[in-house]
């Protein structure tokens, strides 16, 4: 009988790396998709005073929808995509990594918590310019951030006809302009008032938030899986185990993590210099208790995105095996 408790690892030598990169970058942009919405909502959480304008996930989902409509869950999306770069740089450091360790020690433990913690590191330097421009976008019209959509100036115009609805303001932005969002006001606004460091304002804040997120990911992503096989019947198969243990790991990370996921989204978008000025300022106005703002959107925003990513990672993996290594590797 197939011992359970070795559930195999492919490693970066193994696989077709023409194929990694090409299915990888489809399978990224397919999970931003899913769990862009979980993002925005977060973001809008973590910065609002108190809960002036949500009380939870779900009543920031139906007030978006009901006010912006479902492409006010997207604000800022073309910018975040641009992350998909970022996500390519993670995974191939995380290999790299995972590969160079492998050469010094057995430990899975060690080269999980290493690997992630490099991968984070590159990858939080191409993703924080990009985050710092598109959480200005998902605040944008919400009296939060430091740059406001201009309302659009007003124009006499010929009456329409009876049988065409023209656009009125109470009708709300165009779908358009609130998929597409001001970027170009933004980004000209951070360099005119911060230069170009304001691209990288809660830069330690991201490093010391997705880092320790990373570290702690895969550590808790191995141990979960390895206990759950202790568990499973010889006959369940590996694919489900690693999709059971990846949302498990996010959770445990996410809840870990996010008090200094709240300092670094109040850093970003109200301009804010220091870490620990935005800690006394949000532990005055809202106690110990603010800094689990949008922990819940974010649990449902990465357990999803954890399952996405095992299910599609792993497979993604097998699919880029050296063909010479394909019937050599039972699931």
């Amino acid at each position: 009988m197939e011992n359970k408790r070795n559930v195999p690892i492919i490693e970066w030598e193994d696989m077709d790396k023409r194929k990694f990169y090409l299915f990888g970058v489809l399978m990224t942009m397919a999970i931003r998709l899913s769990i862009y919405p979980f993002t925005l909502i977060r973001t809008r959480l973590q910065v609002q005073k108190g809960k002036s304008l949500y009380t939870g996930t779900f009543d920031a989902f139906a007030k978006i929808v009901r006010a912006e409509g479902l492409p006010g869950l997207y604000r800022g999306f073309l910018v975040n995509t641009f992350t998909l770069i970022s996500g390519q740089c993670y995974v191939t450091t995380y290999e790299l990594t995972r590969t160079y360790l492998s050469r010094r020690s057995d430990s899975n433990l060690l080269k999980s918590v290493v690997a992630g913690g490099s991968a984070s590191l590159v990858a939080q330097t191409i993703t924080v310019p990009i985050d710092v421009v598109s959480q200005h976008l998902m605040v944008q019209g919400q009296a939060m951030g430091r740059f406001q959509a201009a309302a659009p100036p007003s124009s006499p115009s010929p009456p329409a006809p009876r049988h065409h609805h023209r656009p009125t303001p109470a009708d709300g932005p165009s779908p358009r302009r609130l998929f597409l969002g001001n970027t170009k006001d933004v980004v000209l606004g951070i360099a005119r008032i911060d230069g170009p460091r304001g691209f990288y304002r809660g830069y330690a804040a991201s490093l010391m938030t997705y880092i320790p997120n990373s570290a702690l990911w895969w550590p808790f992503y191995h141990l979960y899986t390895e206990q759950l096989s202790y568990v499973t019947p010889s006959v369940c198969p590996h694919l489900l185990v690693q999709a059971v243990a990846g949302p498990l790991a996010a959770a445990t990370s996410s809840t870990l993590t996010n008090p200094m996921d709240v300092i670094r989204a109040r850093v970003q978008v109200e301009g804010r210099q220091s870490m620990v000025q935005t800690l006394r300022q949000l532990l005055l106005e809202e106690g110990p208790w603010g800094l689990s703002k949008g922990l819940s959107a974010r649990v449902l925003s990465s357990t999803p995105s954890a399952l996405c990513i095992v299910v599609g990672y792993e497979t993604l993996k097998k699919l880029s095996l050296r063909p010479e290594l394909v019937d050599s590797r039972h699931w």
